[in-house]
């Protein structure tokens, strides 16, 4: 898809400060079952087309961001760039349960460090489906990808009409680091998007789920307080405490219009998520954080999904992509299956 034109606000990068790469189809491949009834034993493969544009209908569809230049600014060890590809292939496996299709679009490569470009065509592209009608599921990246999503989803929403959009962010850190010298980074985008909230006079609504208080400093959670952000530890992130954060989301899904889903990999245990940019110690069980995503998933709110850190680089037996794989699984499940 061409980030041809953009819509008021929202301006169209230089197209030689990124690339933009077309969907590569031989990416998905994989086991096919024999069965009596077939379309009860599709897999993505077998369902994913490529992205065509207006002429798609209604569907899920596959966006890629492959950068880690914030990363890198933020000092973390780069190769989330490599990321997009190697979700697709774990997502190729996958059970097909859901009666809309599916596809898969455009990556946005960073190229010479250019990150604000990358990010602007990235969004473009993003505001693009959603016209379209489309659940976007964005595929880091490093966390520099939450900007960038949340400019496309602003601008289909058009920010004159004021949205009431709430962010939910699945995450050890609160990344609302202000940019330094070096620019915004993977640590900087919750508080691009605050700051853009005020100019622009809409309202910030963040809820962060797993927060570490060895990831983040002092002035990180006085900044926190002082936009109102709510937030959750990790160590509250407990089986024991369920119907305590199950309450806590329902009253902050209640209070937007519209949801944004983040979902930044290193916020899960190590020995769950080791290929990502900073490991978590502790991190979020997946027996708890799984409830809470099927809440945002059968809310009738959620506009928009991306999954962040992911670093292949450093994956031992596929475990962090097949983590990512089985997350955005769940997100697009229809239940009951049958």
């Amino acid at each position: 898809m061409s980030a041809e034109s953009a819509k008021p606000g929202l301006a169209r990068p230089d197209p030689k400060a990124y690339q933009e790469k077309l969907p590569d189809m031989s990416l998905w491949h994989g086991r096919i079952d024999e069965e009596t009834v077939p379309e009860w034993a599709l897999r993505w493969h077998q369902k994913v087309n490529n992205y065509s544009g207006q002429s798609a209908l209604p569907g899920v569809t596959l966006a890629g961001f492959a950068s880690d230049e914030g990363v890198r600014r933020n000092k973390g060890r780069p190769g989330a760039a490599s990321g997009p590809d190697t979700l697709r292939r774990a997502l190729a496996g996958q059970p097909w349960n859901r009666d809309q299709p599916v596809y898969d679009s455009s990556t946005i490569i960073c190229r010479g460090g250019n990150l604000e470009a990358a990010q602007q065509a990235f969004a473009l592209h993003i505001s693009k489906l959603l016209d379209n009608q489309q659940l976007p599921i964005g595929l880091g990246g490093g966390h520099e990808i939450a900007w960038a999503s949340y400019q496309g989803l602003i601008h289909h929403l058009h920010p004159e009409q004021k949205p009431n959009v709430g962010i939910i962010n699945f995450d050890a850190h609160f990344d609302l680091r202000k940019p330094d010298q070096a620019g915004a980074s993977s640590g900087t985008p919750f508080w691009q998007i605050a700051d853009y909230a005020r100019q622009q006079q809409l309202p910030f609504h963040y809820l962060c789920l797993g927060v570490s208080r060895n990831s983040n400093t002092r002035v990180l959670f006085q900044r926190a307080r002082a936009l109102g952000v709510d937030f959750h530890y990790d160590d509250d992130m407990t089986i024991l405490q369920l119907n305590t954060l199950t309450d806590a989301l329902s009253r902050f899904i209640d209070k937007v219009d519209h949801v944004y889903l983040t979902i930044d990999l290193d916020g899960f245990p190590a020995a769950l998520a080791p290929g990502v940019s900073a490991p978590a110690s502790r991190g979020i069980p997946l027996e708890v954080a799984e409830p809470l995503l099927k809440d945002i998933r059968d809310s009738d709110k959620l506009r928009l999904i991306d999954i962040a850190e992911f670093n292949p680089n450093y994956d031992i037996d596929h475990r962090t992509s097949r983590l990512a794989a089985r997350l955005i699984h769940l997100l697009t499940l229809q239940e009951p299956i049958l």
